[in-house]
């Protein structure tokens, strides 16, 4: 048994090496082990020590016409990835995207201050907190611009969905009926200047998605943003502005307004430390607004291969409740190892 075994493996290795050497591609695995520890001042914690692995699949290969091509996969211990993209880079023109939640669209500068080590939503905590995504925010192809069309330190990004309700389908699969308002295409453009002043990285987006006609619709679901970030010695600070106008389909909500700063400083190579706030109100229809404000207090230590980091994070009317009940805190410890 142990013989045929390792004939058969023999034989599948020499196998992949064939098809690989007549692709002239490659296929590469990085990632990290992460070992974390939450603990939550509401609710019950349970057991309060998580882990992930991180890793990341990035196949590479070339066209015959000399064209890159990349396939990446994220996949955090679950039981399908977690974010996946097909790139084409063209020379000249720039590269195109068939990207499934990786961050594409409006949703690349949803939150794009300064931390240590996360965004204030993003550390634990259960906070509700609502960002702009537009079609990013499932599958959609992205034309990120040659820098050989824009002037110096300008970058953009064109993205567009033909329905975007947020389906993450697989091969020879369709989204189907999800009961969204949703009911046609989706774009978004992406815009960020880094020419302007040293240190200085400004960024502005906006997304259209085409929606139903309903009883006391504003008609299509709009958003942007526009920020700023600035890099001075060891410190960086940053503000941004966001808003998702729903478009009347949802009778409890007409937008979300969001405002977020904050400010990190590197003490040394190894040590960081950072603040950031999240304010996002939600505007009601015919009912009392609510402000949602998360602030996240930061650390991240480096050691080698080895990285501690803490987050003590809070949330003022979390999930938009403005009760006691929205009142939520918590602390986030986290060893990351990397590969």
């Amino acid at each position: 048994m142990n013989k045929l075994t390792k004939v058969g493996v023999s034989a599948l290795c020499g196998s992949l090496a064939a098809v690989s050497a007549a692709n002239a591609g490659s296929m590469t695995v990085a990632g990290g082990a992460n070992v974390t520890y939450t603990q939550l001042s509401y609710g019950e914690t349970g057991n309060p020590m998580g882990m992930a692995s991180n890793l990341t699949f990035t196949g590479t290969g070339e066209l015959d016409n000399g064209n890159a091509v990349t396939l990446t996969i994220a996949h955090d211990d679950g039981n399908a990835y977690s974010a996946a993209d097909v790139a084409v880079d063209i020379a000249g023109v720039g590269t195109f995207k068939f990207d499934q939640g990786g961050g594409t669209g409006l949703d690349r500068i949803d939150d794009m201050m300064p931390t240590a080590w996360e965004e204030a939503d993003g550390t634990g905590v259960g906070g509700g907190l609502n960002t702009v995504s537009g079609v990013g925010g499932g599958t959609d192809i992205e034309w990120a611009v040659s820098s050989d069309m824009l002037p110096d330190g300008v970058s953009a990004y064109i993205a567009y969905s033909p329905k975007p309700d947020g389906n993450k389908s697989g091969d020879k699969a369709v989204g189907g009926a999800t009961g969204a308002p949703v009911d046609g295409m989706g774009y978004d453009l992406v815009l960020m200047h880094s020419g302007l002043a040293d240190g200085l990285n400004v960024f502005a987006g906006y997304s259209n998605i085409s929606q139903a006609e309903a009883p006391g619709s504003d008609g299509d679901r709009h958003a942007h943003a526009i920020g700023a970030t600035y890099a001075v010695g060891s410190i960086t600070v940053g503000y941004q502005y966001t808003k998702d106008s729903i478009g009347g389909h949802n009778s409890a909500t007409a937008y979300y307004e969001n405002q977020a700063y904050g400010v990190s400083f590197n003490i040394n190579d190894d040590l960081s430390l950072s603040y950031g706030v999240h304010e996002s109100e939600r505007n009601r229809s015919g009912d009392t607004n609510v402000t949602l404000e998360a602030s996240s207090l930061q650390l991240a230590y480096s050691m080698g291969g080895a990285t501690l980091k803490i987050a003590e994070t809070s949330f003022d009317s979390s999930s938009y409740v403005s009760t006691t009940a929205g009142d939520k805190d918590g602390t986030s410890v986290m060893l990351s190892l990397a590969f």
